[in-house]
């Protein structure tokens, strides 16, 4: 029997240990299709938790270059369909025409964000290189690493679902957003920052999960300079990083990490 809880559902399952075993319930995280929809067309299913779906739905169009700002999403609104949910937005007829004729009408795994993508110059895609940003103290990764932890309820419930989240300088967090997906987390947390009025250049961003070449392209496209990983990067990714002149931070502890790209942006 399940027993749904937003972002998790509790379920009924079997514990063992050593040689003893007991009836238990247990919190798993929720995975559905969440239909991207602009001005009545499908765009992309991409299997999501179903949490913070409007900031969803602004950070994806913003890092995927379906918009260039927040105000040209003129308006977004779930739908509870019988599989899953549709995300419908609505956005200018000008930015509209640009996708009308390529949609990623596929189902978007988990894992991977560019099921359906036809062409190498489509998966990567030539963005304006970061500029700026405030000289990030090396403690103040260290802090945003420790005080994460517990700003995860979803992960604190269910130990299985990705962080995105934005920091000061500092290392004080001010966002952070959860999702099954690493890509969605991130693209929820964009939303979000946008719709708070956060300036991108003035902090960085720490993520939960290994740093494919997609966090990067997404965190350019955002605008922070500086992105911090808890796992390792992907070649791809630190290629990008270093064009983008993207500060990529990898394997984040609480007193150690790894800076792959343009170290002159963290500082003692």
């Amino acid at each position: 029997m399940l027993k749904s809880r937003a972002g998790h559902v509790e379920v009924s399952a079997h514990y063992w240990q050593d040689n003893a075993d007991a009836d238990i319930r247990h919190n798993i995280a929720t995975e559905m299709p969440v239909s991207l929809v602009y001005n009545g067309i499908s765009y992309a299913v991409m299997m999501a938790t179903p949490l913070d779906l409007e900031d969803f739905g602004l950070g994806f169009s913003i890092s995927e270059g379906i918009i260039q700002d927040k105000n040209e999403l003129l308006g977004i609104k779930a739908f509870q369909e019988e599989k899953g949910i549709m995300l419908a937005m609505d956005i200018p007829k000008e930015h509209f025409a640009k996708i009308a004729n390529h949609r990623r009408q596929m189902a978007g795994r988990t894992g991977c964000g560019l099921c359906g993508v036809e062409s190498l110059d489509e998966a990567v895609r030539s963005l304006p290189p970061v500029r700026g940003g405030a000289k990030i103290p090396f403690h103040a990764i260290y802090k945003a690493y420790e005080s994460l932890h517990k700003l995860q309820p979803e992960k604190l419930a269910t130990g299985a679902v990705h962080s995105a989240a934005f920091a000061t300088p500092e290392g004080v967090i001010k966002l952070v957003r959860e999702d099954v997906g690493r890509h969605n987390a991130l693209d929820k947390l964009i939303g979000a920052a946008l719709k708070a009025g956060i300036a991108p250049d003035s902090g960085f961003i720490l993520v939960t999960s290994r740093c494919s070449f997609e966090m990067v392209q997404k965190t350019v496209a955002f605008g922070t300079p500086v992105l911090a990983a808890i796992s390792a990067p992907t070649t791809l990714a630190v290629t990008l990083a270093e064009v983008s002149l993207l500060t990529l931070i990898a394997l984040a502890r609480s007193k150690n990490f790894i800076v792959f790209t343009h170290p002159e942006r963290i500082g003692p």
